[in-house]
């Protein structure tokens, strides 16, 4: 383990019953403790159950909010595992993003996604607009699982290992780099949003 290795957020963005993230999110998290250079913590929005409704600016987010927030805020850098619902993302992922707009601020988003025959890259193109709004850097390169049930055999892995461990090793490379340029960035000055 590195000295000071970067603190990933892997986010797990659907909560739909029989839901096929988690197969996805295993996986990936084998592939990301193997490095000494991040250290991970998952939060499923399944699990986190954040309420759909906003409270007013300036008013104390509920119970499940203000359990969630540190973990958020405490990250160098997120990992969005998510699927295409509708040519887009889904809900209790938005959710979560609107909860926390400051933790998201001067730090690098990637992004895993997985579904039909786009992959889930429709959602991702969605999330990029939205973590611009959020002044938060997305990695270019992606992980992405087309035709996903198909592609994971019985043992919950990708059928093809070299070429998902390829994939992922070079993004994980990348938001490395900007993981540590950013959190170095933030510790010598604060970000003005």
């Amino acid at each position: 383990m590195s000295e000071n290795p970067l603190r990933v957020m892997v986010i797990i963005g659907s909560n739909r019953d029989g839901r096929f993230g988690p197969t996805v999110a295993d996986w990936f998290v084998g592939e990301l403790v193997g490095r000494t250079d991040m250290e991970v913590d998952v939060l499923d929005v399944a699990e986190a159950a954040l309420p759909d409704r906003l409270t007013a600016f300036g008013a104390a987010p509920p119970d499940e909010v203000a359990a969630v927030s540190p973990r958020v805020a405490a990250a160098d850098a997120f990992v969005v595992v998510t699927p295409e619902y509708n040519h887009s993302y889904p809900a209790p992922l938005k959710t979560l993003i609107d909860w926390h707009t400051p933790q998201w601020r001067a730090k690098p988003v990637a992004f895993v996604s997985y579904g039909g025959m786009a992959g889930g890259l429709r959602a991702v193109e969605h999330l990029r607009a939205v973590f611009a709004e959020t002044h938060s850097v997305t990695i270019r390169d992606t992980v992405s699982f087309h035709g996903a049930w198909e592609r994971f055999g019985p043992d919950r892995r990708p059928l093809d290992a070299e070429g998902c461990r390829s994939a992922a090793k070079a993004m994980l490379d990348q938001l490395a780099w900007w993981g540590e340029a950013l959190r170095t960035a933030r510790s010598a000055r604060p970000y003005a949003a």
